[in-house]
């Protein structure tokens, strides 16, 4: 089983219980570091995260996996909040946070390079537009590698 195959079934299992919780699932992490295997699941909410969220999913979706047996190897849990600089996965991440400063990295160049950093100015299906130097840079969403917020002091 490939390790986005394990990202993606555990997002199958887990994503209906945490929309009953008010959480918001932001990205699922399956990888080996350091010789050991990590499921990491990144949550969010309009109030912000704490401790006791991060628990409470971890008691949630423990037994889940355990019950489902969808992990291949030995591995630890962990929850978290994405943090202030967080990745945008879905059409309503740039929706959300338009207005904000991202960073932004793509499959291939567009207009000559494949990292960009400016402010979010809107976004569909089809693309997203930051404002960058001045000008407007439309990126096809299907190029899109990587975003993230920026944090702003």
């Amino acid at each position: 089983m490939a390790t986005n195959k394990v990202a993606t079934a555990v997002e199958e299992l887990i994503a209906p219980g945490l929309d009953d919780m008010g959480i918001e699932l932001v990205d699922i992490q399956y990888i080996k570091e350091a010789g050991h295997w990590f499921v990491r699941i990144f949550i969010d909410q309009p109030s912000g995260i704490g401790l006791e969220d991060c628990q409470r999913v971890s008691q949630y979706v423990d037994p889940l996996l355990d019950e489902h047996d969808l992990v291949p190897h030995a591995y630890t849990l962990e929850v978290s909040s994405p943090g202030i600089e967080r990745p945008l996965k879905k059409l309503a991440d740039y929706e959300r946070f338009a207005g904000r400063q991202i960073s932004l990295n793509t499959f291939v160049p567009v207009e000559g390079r494949r990292k960009f950093k400016g402010v979010l100015m809107e976004a569909s299906n089809q693309s997203v537009t930051l404002e960058a130097e001045g000008n407007n840079i439309v990126i096809p969403m299907e190029q899109v590698a990587s975003a993230r917020l920026i944090a702003e002091f």
